[in-house]
């Protein structure tokens, strides 16, 4: 069942959403080569907890930190620790707060130095799509018209949309229905009205979509290790169009 929310409600995922787009804009500053992702994870969870907000992902299902930290060919979940960045990763950044019971949740993918273009290429087409999949996200269209936005503009750039994994709904809980796929044809899924709120994450492969998930349980990575990025906003459909919450 898809929970509407409120105008009340929306103004506190909207503060969960700043919280959480604030805390992108620092990972952004710190990324750099020889930093950690442990060293990130924490300068992202002091910044929150700092904000009287909760990170929203640190213990989720027991995953064990406050950022997903995915390097490389990497899709989602990487677990933060003593991995060293270096000139030419890329580093997906993943982060959820909670606010009064209200959640937001965000992605970039940051080069770390200098990068080879056909990476820097991955990062530009998949934040497009993300762009183009919120255009969709007005009242009277369908859920799938925003997967199918996303799923043509990656592959008319030749690159793939991760099949496995997908956006959600969110609001009192980080993922609510509906399961947001970032492929599909258009016309079909429930019809977008005021009060929902998506998060919209396409995650996309230079290769092929196939992935698997590495021994820890957590970190999904492209089978044929070719590079991944994702980037993600947390979206609510309004009368005057999408408005993306996970902004500062």
């Amino acid at each position: 069942m898809i929970e509407i929310k409120t105008k009340d409600q929306i103004a506190l995922m909207r503060k969960a959403g700043r919280i959480v787009a604030e805390t992108l804009e620092i990972m952004r500053e710190h990324v750099h080569p020889g930093m950690t992702t442990g060293e990130l994870d924490r300068i992202a969870e002091d910044y929150i907890r700092k904000q009287d907000a909760i990170p929203a992902f640190k213990g989720y299902n027991g995953f064990p930190a406050t950022l997903c930290t995915s390097l490389n060919d990497e899709v989602v979940h990487g677990i933060p620790g003593l991995r060293a960045l270096q000139s030419g990763d890329i580093i997906s950044i993943d982060c959820g707060a909670a606010i009064q019971g209200y959640y937001g949740d965000a992605a970039v993918t940051l080069p770390v130095g200098e990068i080879e273009p056909r990476l820097a290429n991955l990062l530009k087409i998949t934040e497009e799509s993300l762009k183009l999949g919120i255009t969709q996200a007005i009242i009277g269209n369908r859920l799938f018209d925003i997967s199918h936005a996303v799923q043509t503009f990656v592959e008319s750039n030749g690159m793939s949309v991760v099949r496995d994994y997908v956006g959600h709904g969110i609001g009192r809980k980080m993922h609510e229905e509906p399961q947001l796929p970032n492929f599909g044809r258009p016309g079909r899924g429930p019809r977008l009205e005021v009060g929902m709120a998506l998060a919209i994450e396409p995650m996309v492969n230079l290769g092929a979509y196939q992935v698997k998930t590495l021994d820890n349980g957590w970190t999904v990575v492209t089978k044929d290790r070719q590079a991944s990025a994702h980037f993600e906003h947390t979206v609510a459909i309004t009368e005057n169009g999408p408005e993306i919450l996970t902004r500062i």
